[in-house]
């Protein structure tokens, strides 16, 4: 009888096994299987100007340019729209079925999760270790990490030598023993930059916050600084005028794309194809003034660049 449980037990589990990696399979669709099915599954982490969510009632509504980008990208594949929301520790597995995190400078895997959806479009810094986990389409927007400080803080703005590298060393020297806040598993993760090497006092937060909470988080306690992206550091310069000022960058120039399963190449390219004409036509800069109009003021020759290659 025993041994009967015992065989009964390994086959349901097998069973449940089998399922999982059938279902993962089967949501790890394609360019056919989003044309054939007729509809684009969007991931998205609420994020600056890129997913922005705000209720309506008794209803959560999203808008933003990773919003409008994807919904027009399902326009130009001939399929409807659909986004799910997500979580910085979770969106990696809600696109792969598996999810994975940066520890301790290396990627360490989760377990096994439904696949629920097709691209991951919010702002997405590419990363090396994001790399091992997804393939990114070609950059279509500039990023870095800046010090963005309190304005009643000593620290002061460095004056740009022409290099980022140099400006970087030149912020780093100034944050020893200064309480910095910084954002595992983010663009803002201490790590990417070494920041323990500076000596700085690196605040984490009790719990998770998204990345546009970063500047309430550092008004509402004591910390001096916190490490900051372009996106959300335009944003809150807007904001709060009066209460932070932009130090220095902490990383060298970085770029965002759209995030796709490893096993997905032909829907990759053909949101390639997709922006290449959308630059090309102008549609794509007009979509990007109308939620980030003073990027151009920094980054001007980015924006013309991938308009020229467009045009080649």
């Amino acid at each position: 009888m025993k041994v009967f449980q015992v065989k009964s037990r390994f086959i349901i589990q097998l069973l449940v096994l089998i399922c999982g990696i059938s279902t993962a399979q089967v949501m790890a669709r394609d360019l056919a299987e989003i044309k054939a099915e007729g509809v684009l599954r969007h991931l998205g982490v609420p994020y600056a100007n890129f997913v922005s969510q705000y209720s309506e009632g008794n209803k959560l509504t999203h808008s933003g340019l990773d919003i409008e980008l994807m919904q027009n990208f399902a326009d130009y594949l001939g399929v409807d729209y659909e986004f799910i929301p997500a979580k910085w520790t979770n969106v990696f597995g809600k696109l792969t079925g598996r999810n994975g995190q940066f520890i301790n400078h290396k990627v360490v895997y989760g377990e096994q999760e439904p696949i629920v959806g097709d691209v991951i479009a919010n702002g997405l810094t590419i990363l090396d270790w994001r790399e091992e986990l997804i393939d990114f389409s070609d950059d279509y927007f500039p990023s870095a990490v800046w010090l963005v400080a309190r304005t009643s803080s000593n620290l002061s703005p460095i004056k740009p030598t022409g290099s980022v590298i140099d400006d970087v060393i030149q912020v780093k020297e100034l944050i020893k023993h200064r309480d910095i806040i910084a954002m595992k598993q983010s663009c803002l993760d201490p790590d990417l930059y070494n920041l323990e090497a500076t000596q700085a006092n690196i605040i984490l937060p009790a719990k998770q916050l998204q990345l546009n909470e970063m500047v309430p988080f550092l008004l509402s306690i004591e910390a001096e600084a916190t490490l900051l992206d372009v996106a959300d550091s335009l944003i809150a310069i807007d904001k709060w005028p009066n209460s932070i000022k932009i130090i220095g960058p902490i990383s060298e120039e970085q770029r965002m794309a759209i995030g796709f399963r490893k096993n997905s190449p032909e829907l990759r390219e053909a949101f390639n194809q997709y922006l290449h004409q959308i630059r090309a036509d102008g549609s794509y800069r007009k979509l990007v003034k109308k939620y980030y109009p003073t990027v151009f003021h920094y980054y001007q020759d980015y924006f013309e660049q991938a308009v020229a290659d467009a045009h080649k």
